[in-house]
């Protein structure tokens, strides 16, 4: 098993979920702590509160990883008979490291907003509104043909070929003939030196995503039976990644709007939850949703054809004007991002596994939920 510090930890996750993703303003990353030091149990959280952190430090965790960044707004004082306040003194007693990813999280494929539109079973899920987008590289290389499987699987490997989250190890790959004349001083796989050489060539083309582009390159050198590999890079803009906020699907089956609701409390587990709507019983074919305080990104919704918008923390005039522009909207709260929980234990285990972490991944069993619902009494 490896020991593994904070920085290599965040290293791995960033390079799946990178701040830039997140909206201006949010302050994602470390909070508390130091990343350099070792980790070996991380805690899972929505939220940091002094009931996590009591619960972080009782099951000895040295590490929090948590969706709501626990400092939103910049300290005025450390003045730890203030609840809040003491929480952060505790995790510096205890050593205990704040790593927070949120709307970054929530904007990144396969995040937040996936994981919610997955728990509703949504089908041709689409972002409800790119805000990034961000340009691919390809990457093209010719390779003896009688390397070209283990070149262009080794550049797999490494990250090239990935079209989309459904597709991977794309490649295209065209015939030809290679020329060269080694000259002194080379030491050439093939062909001798000063004589004209012709070789059976296949050119391969992979799409690439900067992030990976330098661990393609690693591999290619590798594999490559060359000492000088030929190839070329170039940035491609007519393939781009798209991020963005919220998710629009459809359900396998539409369902009346009363008949909704009460699936979505099943979904999430939810005692109960505010709605504006017309007609209870409205045919809901299509859905958004967009975890957290989204209220704000209701048009983008309507834009999107969403016969229902599902959001959390809707302020009272901003349902006047959903109300006012005929959109259904359902507020199960902004704890359904518990969701992340489970997602992310799962995600870090499996990297644990992979990477033969010596590293224990635990998800908090505290409900950070404030309200009860009178159903609950």
């Amino acid at each position: 098993m490896t020991s593994i510090t904070g920085y290599e930890f965040i290293e791995l996750f960033e390079s799946h979920v990178p701040t830039w993703l997140a909206e201006d303003g949010d302050p994602v990353g470390l909070h508390l702590g130091d990343l350099s030091r070792p980790v070996r149990r991380i805690l899972v959280t929505l939220d940091v509160r002094p009931e996590v952190v009591q619960e972080a430090i009782d099951k000895k965790a040295d590490f929090i990883f948590s969706h709501h960044p626990p400092i939103y707004r910049p300290l005025k004082n450390l003045d730890v008979s203030d609840k809040q306040t003491k929480m952060y003194v505790d995790l510096l007693k205890h050593d205990i490291s704040v790593y927070a990813a949120h709307t970054n999280l929530d904007n990144a494929n396969n995040g937040m907003n996936d994981w919610l539109s997955e728990a509703l079973g949504l089908l041709d899920v689409e972002i409800m509104d790119v805000t990034k987008r961000v340009p691919v590289k390809k990457i093209s290389v010719c390779v003896p043909n009688a390397e070209c499987n283990r070149v262009r699987l080794a550049m797999a490997d490494a990250g090239a070929g990935n079209i989309s989250d459904e597709y991977s190890h794309c490649s295209f790959e065209a015939q030809g003939v290679g020329r060269f004349t080694p000259m002194e001083g080379a030491k050439p796989a093939i062909g001798h030196i000063n004589e004209p050489e012709e070789v059976q060539e296949k050119k391969i083309e992979m799409i690439v995503e900067d992030k990976y582009l330098a661990d393609v390159l690693e591999a290619l050198y590798e594999a490559h039976p060359y000492e000088e590999p030929v190839y070329e890079v170039y940035t491609i803009n007519n393939f781009q990644r798209e991020y963005g906020l919220g998710r629009v699907g459809n359900l396998a089956l539409p369902m009346s709007l009363r008949s909704f609701i009460q699936y979505v409390k099943d979904v999430f587990q939810i005692e109960g939850m505010r709605f504006i709507a017309a007609d209870l019983d409205q045919t809901i074919s299509r859905v958004a949703v967009c975890g957290g305080d989204a209220g704000k990104y209701y048009r983008k919704a309507i834009k999107k054809g969403a016969d229902v918008y599902i959001t959390g923390d809707v302020y009272y005039h901003t349902a006047h004007d959903m109300q006012a522009d005929g959109l259904t909207v359902i507020d199960p709260g902004h704890h359904i991002e518990q969701i992340c929980k489970p997602k992310l234990l799962e995600l870090f285990t499996e990297w644990k596994k992979e990477n033969e972490w010596d590293l224990e991944v635990i998800a908090s069993e505290i409900n950070t939920d404030p309200f009860i619902f009178d159903s609950q009494l």
